[in-house]
């Protein structure tokens, strides 16, 4: 056996206090280091080294191959990994490929298992169990210069899939050393977690703008305000959250301009004085009553009598289709004192 040129050290940037190998799926587990090296007369093969790595799903775990040429010529370096999982697990990185004499390199074996891999049991055929442990072999093939000598090192890593839990935070030391602790106690935490993390968030559900859609009609209700179809999801958030200042100003001119403003999304343009040129625009029609010498038929007085507590408002929409009339004319009547008339003007901009 030749001596060794290149020397292999692997480092697992994540440990685990218990690392013990599971009973599940420990049939189909099953590695041997033969049946991945590939017999090739024209490589030799040097010892290997052996490392183990804990890996949660969705959460990238890493492993650092450090090389490191002992000999006295340049080495040109290519590393593979075969396991028994899906080679989509596993990416490498490399800082090259060329080591010169008496130098190191890294290299950083990246491991990621996908989100559901404890949800998704698809794949699994019937009587078959889930797969925890897994194993493989880092073949760091390497060519001399000069020489032209082909030769192989290997590393062996056992991968360990395991649930990620919190709950061993609040466990004794002694009983974090056993893995099956971790995983019993994965059971409990994602039955109660939802309802912690839900604890932890409650001001978003009782924001009718970030609550559920389910929770809606309840909040509706909360404020006693009618859910009516018609309105877009939208914008019964909007009119939800606002419920308590309409309610305030029912029956009066800012609030059927804030009723209207929610629904159509105009502009209240409360910076404009003149009230005939703001995009929501209500006129109240004031009368002098019965007044001798000072009026002047058809400019400031009329013969017929008149309509008392009559009010005009014109909609001025930014696009298309952006009012719906009928809705409208719901709002106002909603809204309006019971004794006031009115007329409706959608005026298009175009």
């Amino acid at each position: 056996m030749p001596s060794q040129i290149l020397h292999l050290q692997l480092t697992a940037m994540q440990l685990s206090d218990a690392m013990q190998p599971s009973s599940v799926g420990k049939g189909a587990a099953d590695f041997r280091h033969s049946s991945l090296l590939t017999p090739n007369s024209s490589l030799s093969t040097q010892h290997s080294a052996l490392s183990t790595l804990l890996v949660h799903p969705q959460e990238p775990s890493e492993i650092v191959l450090q090389l490191e040429n002992i000999g006295s010529r340049n080495l040109r370096l290519n590393v593979r990994v075969e396991g028994n999982f899906p080679s989509e697990w596993c990416r490498i990185g490399m800082e090259g490929y060329d080591l010169a004499p008496r130098s190191r390199m890294d290299a950083v074996l990246y491991f990621q298992v996908p989100a559901d891999f404890f949800e998704n049991q698809a794949a699994l055929e019937q009587g078959q169990s889930l797969m925890l442990d897994y194993h493989s072999l880092i073949y760091v093939y390497y060519t001399e210069e000069d020489t032209g000598r082909q030769l192989v090192e290997t590393a062996g890593v056992n991968l360990y899939v395991r649930p990620h839990s919190l709950y061993l935070n609040f466990v004794p030391a002694l009983y974090r050393e056993v893995d099956f602790i971790g995983r019993f106690l994965k059971i409990f935490e994602q039955a109660f977690e939802p309802t912690v993390q839900t604890l932890d968030v409650l001001w978003a559900y009782l924001d009718p703008m970030t609550a559920p859609q389910a929770l809606l009609p309840f909040l509706a209700h909360w404020v006693a305000w009618p859910i009516d179809r018609r309105w877009t999801l939208e914008r019964q958030r909007f009119l939800i959250r606002s419920a308590i200042e309409l309610y305030r100003w029912r029956g009066t001119k800012r609030g059927l301009r804030l009723y209207i403003h929610l629904y159509t999304d105009l502009p209240l343009d409360d910076h404009i004085t003149t009230e005939t040129d703001k995009h929501i625009c209500i006129e109240e029609i004031h009368g002098q009553g019965f007044v001798l010498s000072k009026t002047r038929l058809g400019e400031s007085a009329m013969i017929g009598g008149g309509r008392p507590y009559h009010f005009i408002v014109r909609l001025r929409p930014e696009r298309p289709n952006q009012v719906d009339e009928q809705l409208v004319r719901h709002i106002i009547d909603q809204e309006k004192p019971a004794f006031c008339t009115y007329e409706l003007y959608v005026v298009n901009s175009q």
